[in-house]
């Protein structure tokens, strides 16, 4: 019966937390002539400083993680005086308080718990899934809290980076035997979670501008340069990529205020690909006159990637200086472009 209590009370102490957070959300005031950022996605939008989310000090730059931003973090810093996420807070909810408070139909304003900009749902392991179902629900929570204050966000835009996790799962049976049933089956319930993601946002919030952001191409990640070491596998692997790229590009086609983000070719235009025989043959990128950044997997800010496999810190500040060129010259937001030497400066602060 103690325990029963115990329990209960949690699930109330919970409840009270997320409708005091709802009603302090809803109390926000517009964020006037700033351009309102929200994410969904998975680990590679999750901010780096989240130690709700990411406790383990190994993860995301080990010792120089709080010298390692993620993108979102980048805009923030950069550009925080005209792109608006929401404030950094603790807030959401996780298992098993996050179950009972659907069972009683409480709306919960985030799942999981972390500590984040108010407008970044995305979070660590997601899949294109969590766009509309699981416990998660990143847009159907994140359109309820948009809808709290529609006028921020008609001059607000929604990105979407997602979808890497749903292709790795079939990404050695692709390498192999290309477009079989279950190749097809991820590429089709990923884009059809797209669909239904942007509908809803599209249907509530017409004004918004919403940014497709495809996967990143697994065969070029640096921890993974052991692998598929034929240009038959790399040209397989590619062709499933690029089916998955045809169907957001065919949704930003039919959507309107929507527009599509190449990721695989902003990557290739700074760090390279493999050769045509499948080998690796990467560039190395340089930030100002000292730093040289090879694609590589380390902690240090010499390596395009961190050592727990996500993108380090040069990768993503290069990475904001394109989002931003995007919802200027594409999106037609009223942003200003970060510069050459502002990315050097940002970079130097941070590893000097």
């Amino acid at each position: 019966m103690q325990l029963l209590h115990a329990h209960a009370s949690r699930i109330f102490r919970t409840i009270s937390i997320s409708l005091s957070l709802a009603a302090v959300m809803s109390a926000a005031q517009p964020s006037g002539a700033k351009v309102s950022l929200a994410v969904m996605g998975d680990s590679n939008s999750l901010s780096y400083q989240d130690r709700i989310s990411l406790p383990n000090p190994e993860q995301r730059g080990g010792t120089y993680r709080a010298r390692t931003l993620n993108w979102g973090e980048v805009i923030a810093r950069l550009r925080g005086n005209e792109v608006d996420p929401g404030p950094w807070e603790i807030s959401g909810v996780s298992n098993p308080s996050l179950r009972w408070l659907d069972v009683l139909g409480i709306p919960v304003a985030r799942a999981p718990r972390k500590e984040d900009y108010r407008y970044n749902f995305a979070n660590d392991g997601a899949d294109c899934s969590q766009l509309m179902g699981t416990r998660r629900r990143q847009a159907p929570r994140l359109v309820r809290l948009m809808d709290q204050e529609p006028q921020r966000w008609k001059h607000g835009v929604v990105v979407i980076r997602i979808g890497l996790s749903d292709l790795a799962r079939v990404i050695d049976i692709q390498a192999q035997t290309p477009g079989v049933p279950a190749v097809q089956a991820a590429l089709q319930g990923c884009q059809a979670y797209f669909r239904e993601a942007v509908a809803l946002i599209r249907s509530r919030h017409p004004d918004t501008h919403i940014v497709l952001v495809n996967a990143f191409e697994d065969s070029q990640d640096a921890a993974y340069l052991q692998r598929w070491q034929s240009a038959r596998e790399i040209d397989n692997i590619a062709r499933m990529f690029d089916a998955h790229d045809q169907g957001l590009r065919a949704i930003v086609a039919q959507v309107p205020n929507t527009s599509f983000f190449d990721d695989r070719a902003w990557f290739r235009r700074h760090w390279g690909a493999r050769d045509a025989v499948g080998k690796p043959a990467f560039k190395t990128v340089a930030i100002g006159p000292k730093l040289r950044v090879t694609h590589s997997v380390g902690d240090a800010p010499i390596h395009s990637m961190l050592a727990d496999d996500h993108n380090g810190l040069v990768w993503n500040v290069l990475w904001a200086q394109a989002m931003v060129a995007h919802l200027r010259d594409v999106a037609r937001l009223p942003v200003t472009p970060i510069s050459d030497e502002e990315v050097e400066r940002l970079v130097r602060l941070l590893t000097e």
